[in-house]
C-alpha cells in the first residue's frame, strides 16, 4: 500500500452517511482489542469550540511531558491532519502503516457490515495512539455524543464546550435536546469541564453529574478569565483555573472566544492530571497553539481572512471577535454552506460588517448550489449578492472586489475554508471529506 491507496481506502467509505450508533464502532474495537483503553482520555463535545479546546488540551499535556494523541474532525485539506500526537501529523509512512493496522481488522469486520468514513477514522485513531504508547488523548466528538463513534472510548476528563441548535435531525429541536445528547459522553467515575453555559443547559450539566455522583466544574462559577487584553497577534490573559491562578498567558490567535476555549483546555488539563499545573509549561503550551481555519488571516493585499463558523451561533461568536478586532472592517464575504445550515440567521449576524456577498458550494452533495444560496441571502440584505460555482474562483472574484487596500471574509463551512486556503497556498486540491 503506498499513500495514495492508503487515501483511497478511507475515501472508499465516504457517502456511507451518517448511521448513528454504537454498535459497529463497539464491535470493531472489540475485535481489535480494545486499543482506546490503553491510556487516559479527554474527551470533546461542543456545538462550537470543542477542535481549538481538543487542540489546546493536547499542548497543554505535552507542555507538562505527556505523549499525548489528537483526534479531530473534519479535516481541512489532508485526512492526517485528523491525528496527530504531540501536536505533530503523522507522515506518509506512518500514515500509510497505520491505515494498514486498521484495515486488517475493518476487513474481516467488513465481511458481514460496513463502516462509515467517521469510523474508520476513529477506530485508525485510537489504534495508532496505542501502538505509539501514548500517555493520554484528547478525542473531539463528531457529532452530538451519545450515538457519536467517539463514545465507545471511555473519558476520564468529559467537556462540553457549549450548545446551540445543531443537526437538528439527528440530535433534537430544542438546545435542551441537543445538550442532553451531547452530555451522554459523560460516564461515572469522570469529571466534567463545561464551557459558558445558559443557566438551563448549566443546572442540566449539573444535574447530570450529580445523577452520576461526580463533579462538575462550569465555566465562570468554577474557573474563569480573570483579565484578557488585545496583544500583537493575540491575547494576554490570566486564567482562574480549578486548582491555580495562571496569569500572563499569551495567546496567539485573534477571537475573544479563544481564551475562553483555553480555559476550558486548561480545566480539562487539570482535571485529568488532578493537580495545579506548572506555570511555565502552561505558557509554553499556549504560545504554541495555532488555529488553522479560525479567524485565520491567510493572505494580504487584500487580506483574506479564513473562520470555521458554519451555524448561526458560530456567526455571532464571529461578528463579535470582528466588532472587537477589526472595527473598522468592512468585507466582501465568500459565503458557501450546507443545506441542513439556517443561511438567513447565519448572514444576519455579520450582514453589517459585508459590502458584497459572493456565493459558491463546495464539491459535495450537502452543499447548499451557489445560485440556490444567493437566491435566500438576497431579500435579507441591503448588499449585491453574486453566485460563482467554483470556490476557487469564488474566492478570485471577492479579492479583486476587495481590491489590494480591502478584505475579504471566508465563512460557513469548514469545507469552503480548507478548499480556499489550499487553494491560496497553492497545495492544489484537497483530500475528499465527511464528519
Amino acid at each position: 500500500m503506498n499513500y495514495a491507496d492508503a487515501v483511497a481506502y478511507l475515501d472508499a467509505h465516504i457517502g456511507r452517511g451518517v448511521v448513528p450508533g454504537l454498535d459497529r464502532i463497539t464491535a470493531l474495537l472489540d475485535l481489535m482489542g480494545n486499543p482506546e483503553q490503553a491510556y487516559p482520555i479527554i474527551h470533546v463535545a461542543g456545538t462550537n469550540g470543542k477542535t481549538s479546546v481538543t487542540r489546546m488540551a493536547t499542548l497543554l499535556c505535552v507542555a507538562h511531558g505527556l505523549s499525548t494523541g489528537t483526534f479531530i474532525s473534519p479535516h481541512l485539506e489532508r485526512v492526517e491532519e485528523r491525528f496527530a500526537i504531540n501536536g505533530v501529523n503523522p507522515d506518509e509512512a506512518a500514515f500509510i502503516q497505520a491505515v494498514q493496522d486498521v484495515k486488517a481488522f475493518a476487513d474481516i469486520f467488513e465481511q458481514r457490515e460496513t463502516l462509515t468514513y467517521f469510523e474508520l477514522t476513529a477506530a485508525l485513531a485510537v489504534a495508532w495512539f496505542a501502538d505509539q504508547a501514548v500517555d493520554a488523548a484528547v478525542i473531539e466528538v463528531g457529532l452530538g455524543g451519545r450515538l457519536d463513534a467517539t463514545n465507545a472510548v471511555h473519558g476520564q476528563v468529559a467537556v462540553l464546550t457549549s450548545v446551540g441548535l445543531e443537526h437538528t435531525e439527528y440530535l433534537g429541536d430544542t438546545v435542551e435536546l441537543i445538550a442532553e445528547e451531547k452530555l451522554a459522553i459523560v460516564e461515572e467515575g469522570a469529571v466534567l469541564i463545561t464551557g459558558p453555559l445558559p443557566q438551563n443547559i448549566e443546572r442540566l450539566a449539573r444535574r447530570t453529574a450529580a445523577r452520576l455522583g461526580i463533579n462538575a466544574h462550569v465555566y465562570g462559577s468554577d474557573f474563569s478569565i480573570e483579565g484578557a487584553s488585545p496583544a500583537l497577534g493575540g491575547w494576554n490573559l490570566d486564567i482562574q483555573g480549578l486548582h491555580g491562578l495562571y496569569e500572563d498567558i499569551y495567546l496567539p490567535v485573534h477571537g475573544r472566544f479563544q481564551t475562553v476555549n483555553l480555559a476550558v483546555a486548561l480545566a480539562a488539563t487539570e482535571a485529568l492530571t488532578g493537580r495545579e499545573l506548572d506555570h511555565e509549561a502552561v505558557i509554553d503550551g499556549a504560545a504554541a497553539f495555532s488555529a488553522p481555519g479560525r479567524m485565520e488571516p491567510v493572505a494580504a493585499k487584500p487580506l483574506v481572512m479564513i473562520d470555521a463558523a458554519h451555524n448561526a451561533p458560530g456567526f455571532e461568536i464571529l461578528s463579535h471577535a470582528l466588532a472587537e478586532e477589526f472595527a473598522n472592517t468592512k468585507w466582501v464575504l465568500v459565503l458557501g454552506a450546507m443545506e441542513d445550515k439556517d443561511v438567513v440567521s447565519m448572514i444576519g449576524s455579520v450582514k453589517d460588517r459585508v459590502i458584497r456577498i459572493v456565493a459558491t458550494a463546495v464539491d459535495t452533495p450537502r452543499a447548499i448550489p451557489a445560485t440556490e444560496l444567493a437566491a435566500l441571502l438576497a431579500p435579507h440584505v441591503d448588499v449585491e449578492v453574486g453566485a460563482v460555482d467554483d470556490p476557487t474562483e469564488a474566492i478570485e472574484v471577492a479579492r479583486a472586489l476587495a481590491g489590494d487596500e480591502g478584505s475579504v471574509l471566508v465563512a460557513g463551512s469548514i469545507y469552503l475554508g480548507g478548499t480556499i486556503r489550499a487553494h491560496l497556498a497553492g497545495q492544489g486540491e484537497v483530500h475528499r471529506r465527511e464528519r
